[in-house]
């Protein structure tokens, strides 16, 4: 089962997170199937802490990939499926 999750990266105390489609079987840092955006959560610019590739994101959820609930979250709150459906 494909699901759509963070990937934790950076440094202590400064983390940076990939937004990766990958196996649920998968470790969370392991191997993924590709990468759909990523995320800044210290960042200080919450403009550009977000940032997705709509079209692939939108592939991956019509294929039956499963998000994360954070994904979820990160998903309503950047408006990426809108972004998706405008460029479409």
């Amino acid at each position: 089962m494909v699901t759509i999750r963070l990937a934790r990266h950076g440094a202590k105390k400064e983390p940076f997170y990939r937004i990766v489609a990958t196996d649920s079987r998968k470790p969370r840092d392991g191997r993924f199937i590709e990468i759909l955006g990523t995320w800044n959560p210290v960042s200080k610019d919450k403009a550009s802490a977000i940032q997705f590739k709509p079209e692939r994101l939108k592939h991956w959820l019509s294929k039956g990939a499963t998000p994360s609930e954070t994904v979820s979250r990160l998903i309503k709150t950047s408006g990426a499926l809108k972004a998706a459906d405008a460029s479409a």
